[in-house]
């Protein structure tokens, strides 16, 4: 087993002291200025916080295992005015609060070393009494805060993860329903129909006649026309039937012949001449 010598004390003195312990514009700096100059403000350390002159007089008196029922003023005094001196040599804005609970205590120190009579001690509640009431409520408010405070808090104990829900697909069922169902269903709907029933007589808009007249106008002039020009597809139906009538019409009265040079071959329309 090999074992290593120890290093030299001053060869790590010396590497320590070579250590920059600050970088001023990317220089390394090992050394103090000699004109350095700290302000006596520039560095404040609190070695307690109290949050209100209530909270200091708790601390004193469960410092030193005190019964808040039976404190004794002078000694508490004493070492609360040493935290005011302290106070108000660092932060004397805050001293202001502080002194005013100061002053509640010199007036009941003054007060317990008044001498009273038996009587007058009787007669009279106990100086202390409104500061002790004072005491336990607000030890009571700063349980309370301390147990609200250790509960799990979202955000600093807890984080609640967040995930979008699918996109749901309702299904829509269909009913059961039997033939039987359907055909009673049906008639229902036909006998409502015929109740609704009416009938309207319209004047017959094309007529064989003016028909004829037109088919005549066409074949004016003896050339052969194609049987399916006389048709017009925008009348429908009814003018298929109107035209194929007044065709048939003029065939009947020798005015108009048909020609068709072979089987399924398309049919020709002339007019006859006078």
């Amino acid at each position: 087993m090999q074992t290593t010598p120890p290093a030299d004390p001053a060869s790590q003195s010396g590497a320590q002291q070579e250590l920059p312990f600050a970088l001023v514009y990317g220089q390394a700096v090992t050394e103090l200025p000699l004109d350095l100059y700290i302000p006596p403000d520039a560095l404040e350390v609190f070695l307690e916080a109290f949050e209100g002159p209530l909270d200091l007089l708790l601390y004193l008196i469960r410092k030193q295992n005190i019964d808040i029922l039976d404190i004794p003023v002078a000694e508490i005094t004493k070492q609360y005015m040493g935290y005011v001196e302290l106070m108000k040599s660092v932060r004397l804005e805050l001293a202001a609060e502080y002194l005013v609970m100061a002053a509640m205590l010199a007036e009941i120190k003054s007060r317990m070393l008044l001498p009273r009579s038996a009587e007058a001690e009787a007669e009279e509640d106990d100086p202390r009494a409104e500061l002790i009431r004072r005491l336990q409520e607000y030890e009571r408010y700063k349980a309370a805060a301390e147990n609200l405070d250790g509960l799990p808090r979202v955000g600093r104990d807890l984080s609640v993860p967040r995930l979008d829900a699918p996109e749901a697909r309702a299904r829509k069922l269909l009913p059961e329903v039997s033939l039987e169902e359907l055909l009673l269903s049906m008639a229902e709907v036909l006998r409502r129909a015929d109740m609704f029933e009416s009938h309207q007589v319209t004047r017959e808009v094309l007529s064989t006649r003016e028909r004829m007249s037109e088919v005549l106008e066409r074949l004016k002039g003896g050339a052969f026309v194609p049987f399916v020009e006389l048709f017009s597809a925008g009348e429908g139906r009814l003018g298929v039937v109107v035209t194929f009538m007044a065709v048939l019409e003029l065939i009947k009265e020798s005015l108009v012949e048909l020609v068709q040079n072979e089987a399924f071959a398309p049919i020709h329309v002339r007019a006859r001449a006078e």
